[in-house]
């Protein structure tokens, strides 16, 4: 029982900020979880990138502060690696399509030049 008590008073209990922010930034890892269904062209190049930028720039926060707060780290690591594998999505549907109908283009127009 005191171990509890503890931990409830603890400057990374849940009765702080270092408990309650991690715990509400999970939200953004489901939800890319969630997105990873969605077919590649529904996804948001621009704001895969913001949000990887963002998930590196709260870990390193996440490191730096003291006390350490590891839950805020793991779960913006996990928004990393889930915003990194849209992203190679997005890429991969960006460029390999449009590489597609580039070679289309110039197949019809040598089957139109012949």
């Amino acid at each position: 029982m005191e171990s509890v008590r503890a931990y409830l008073n603890s400057p990374m209990g849940p009765k702080t900020t270092h408990f309650w922010g991690p715990m509400a930034n999970w939200g953004f890892v489901i939800s890319g979880m969630m997105d990873t269904k969605k077919p590649p062209d529904a996804i948001s190049g621009n704001m895969t990138a913001v949000l990887c930028i963002y998930s590196m720039l709260c870990m390193r926060f996440a490191w730096m502060v003291r006390p350490r707060n590891h839950m805020l780290l793991a779960c913006h690591a996990a928004n990393e690696s889930v915003q990194l594998y849209q992203l190679s999505r997005w890429l991969r549907y960006r460029f390999h399509y449009s590489l597609r109908q580039i070679n289309h283009f110039y197949i019809i127009l040598v089957i139109m030049k012949t």
